[in-house]
This record gives structure tokens, sequence and C-alpha cells, in this order.
């Protein structure tokens, strides 16, 4: 039995390429975005980690400034 309605051998061909064309590309996009993903979780992490060392040498700056305060009081009369 025929097709009631044809369609040009041309049009299929094309519609079939591009999705051979799209499938076959997805494991190399997928890969991409696990590639983005993964570095721009890496590069937050470094911010974190430099972010608190900073926080850190903050409050060890006036730790040993409060620190060198009492040592020097030692001496002192009340």
């Amino acid at each position: 039995m025929a097709d009631p309605t044809p369609v040009n051998s041309q049009i299929t061909d094309a519609v079939t390429q591009t999705n051979v064309k799209v499938v076959a590309e997805a494991p190399a996009q997928a890969i991409a975005t696990l590639y983005q993903v993964a570095s721009h979780s890496t590069g937050l992490s470094l911010q974190n980690a430099v972010q608190s060392q900073q926080a850190l040498n903050q409050i060890s700056s006036a730790i040993v400034s409060k620190a060198a305060a009492l040592i020097m009081a030692i001496g002192e009369k009340p």
C-alpha cells in the first residue's frame, strides 16, 4: 500500500543526517560541559581558600598584637 502523503527523499535524508549529527556530537558536548563545570568548581574552591586565608591572617594580626600587649603589661604594677 502506497503512502498517502509521500515525502521527498531529500527531506528525509536531510532530517536523518541532522539527527545523526546531533547524536554524534552529544558526547563531546557533555564532556565539554563537564570540563567547564569542573573548572568553575575548582576556581570557586580556590577563591574560598584564599578568602579564608586572608580572614585568618587578619585574626592572627589581632591576636599577635593582643599577645604583645599582654607580654608588655607583665612587668607593670597594678
